[in-house]
């Protein structure tokens, strides 16, 4: 016997969210075959959504989204009224869905069925603060993107007219050189013209979102103490605090790395298996920052450095030292993010000059809004990484991966 729809049992409620509106499934019963559809309220405006929420749900229910544009704000909209609402990773209901029949009431169904199966991942919600940080990196990445393929374009063009450019200079410092260089016919200098523009447009944006990762870095201690592992610069650690966000997500050094994907991937099935890279899983885009940490770190005089070599030479693969290297900087990583770190007397010459290049990201605007000269911001700097602690990465730790059973 169904039970009935006004009982306070906990149910799932599978919501399809667009930009304007959002069509909601109430579902019944412990498992995906058992489960029945209560009621779907199709097309209902999003402004709707908190009232919707007070009128038709319990606080015992579950709501369930698939993760979309503005998933995390409707997850902070139903928060603020008592409702526990949950993010399922979005690959994971892709797979799900028919090809041959589709439409936003079967979505909501599906979705909640998705959750009663137990299968489907969920997506940490990130707090505000995580929340602009990632739109700032992102934006960041976009202008450094851009203002590569801007340079490329300019330099493929001005290759094919036959002229090479110094690779000491930068494009803008040569822009009047370029168009003194040949008599350019007039299309082909409004050519030159327009890519220099765009080209020079998009380094102002890099270079402020670049200013605008170092006075953060700077100005909070958490990002700050990253910096003093060898191999993190202002940006680095800018996007482990975007991307990583609450440490305390990571109950151990393994699950951080295992969420950034530095661990091989294998298969072991029967008598045969398989054993790969690092690739196909795990967060792309940290990871290849990471990797980048760790190369840096090889042509150091660090001590891990000397590890790595070591492995390079028995292993006979760059790319297993490298990121054999990245593993263990991900472990310092989650040492440092958790606050478990020795205290530290006085700062090395290279952090010195770490020091000095995110400060120079600023400009003098940005010195002068954080102190009255940029001694005084590096006295204060330093000041505060002294108060801190700091990580010593330890080559000698091993941590095992740990093998998925069933």
């Amino acid at each position: 016997m169904k039970q009935n729809s006004n009982s306070h049992s906990p149910r799932v409620i599978g919501l399809d969210i667009h930009p304007d509106s959002f069509t909601a499934a109430i579902v019944a019963g412990p498992t995906p075959v058992a489960a029945y559809v209560v009621k779907v309220f199709n097309k209902v405006p999003i402004k709707q959504l908190s009232s919707w929420a007070k009128k038709h749900s319990l606080s015992k229910d579950i709501l369930t989204l698939e993760a979309s544009g503005n998933s995390f704000h409707a997850v902070r909209q139903l928060a603020q009224i008592q409702r526990q609402a949950l993010v399922l990773e979005s690959q994971f209901i892709g797979k799900l869905k028919e090809a041959h029949a589709n439409n936003d009431k079967i979505s909501a169904v599906r979705i909640a069925k998705a959750y009663l199966a137990g299968t489907a991942k969920t997506v940490w919600v990130p707090d505000t603060l995580t929340q602009e940080r990632r739109d700032t990196y992102h934006a960041h990445q976009k202008a450094v993107k851009r203002s590569t393929q801007l340079s490329n374009r300019l330099k493929s063009y001005l290759s094919d007219q036959g002229l090479r450019l110094s690779s000491r200079r930068s494009l803008l410092n040569q822009s009047e050189e370029i168009l003194k260089a040949k008599d350019w016919s007039p299309k082909q200098r409004l050519i030159i013209e327009g890519l220099l523009m765009e080209f020079e447009h998009a380094q102002k944006q890099r270079a402020h979102w670049r200013r605008l990762i170092a006075q953060e870095v700077l100005c909070d201690p958490k990002l700050l103490s990253l910096t003093k592992l060898t191999g993190i610069r202002d940006v680095v650690a800018y996007a482990l605090g975007a991307l990583v966000g609450d440490i305390k997500r990571f109950a151990s050094p393994k699950k951080l790395v295992s969420y950034v994907g530095l661990y091989p991937a294998f298969d072991e099935s029967g008598e045969g298996g398989w054993k790969g890279g690092i690739r196909g899983h795990g967060r792309r885009d940290l990871r290849s920052l990471l990797i980048e940490s760790a190369q840096s770190i090889l042509r150091s005089n660090h001590p891990l450095a000397a590890w790595g070599k070591r492995l390079l030479a028995r292993k006979g693969s760059k790319n297993i030292a490298v990121a054999a290297v990245a593993r263990k900087l991900v472990v310092a990583v989650w040492y440092v993010m958790a606050g478990k770190q020795s205290p530290v007397e006085e700062l090395s010459p290279l952090m010195g000059q770490k020091l000095g290049k995110i400060i120079t990201q600023l400009g003098p605007e940005g010195i002068q809004s954080l102190a009255p000269t940029r001694k005084e911001l590096r006295k204060q700097v330093i000041q505060g990484l002294l108060d801190g602690k700091c990580y010593l990465l330890d080559s000698s730790k091993v941590f095992a991966q740990e093998k998925r059973t069933g």
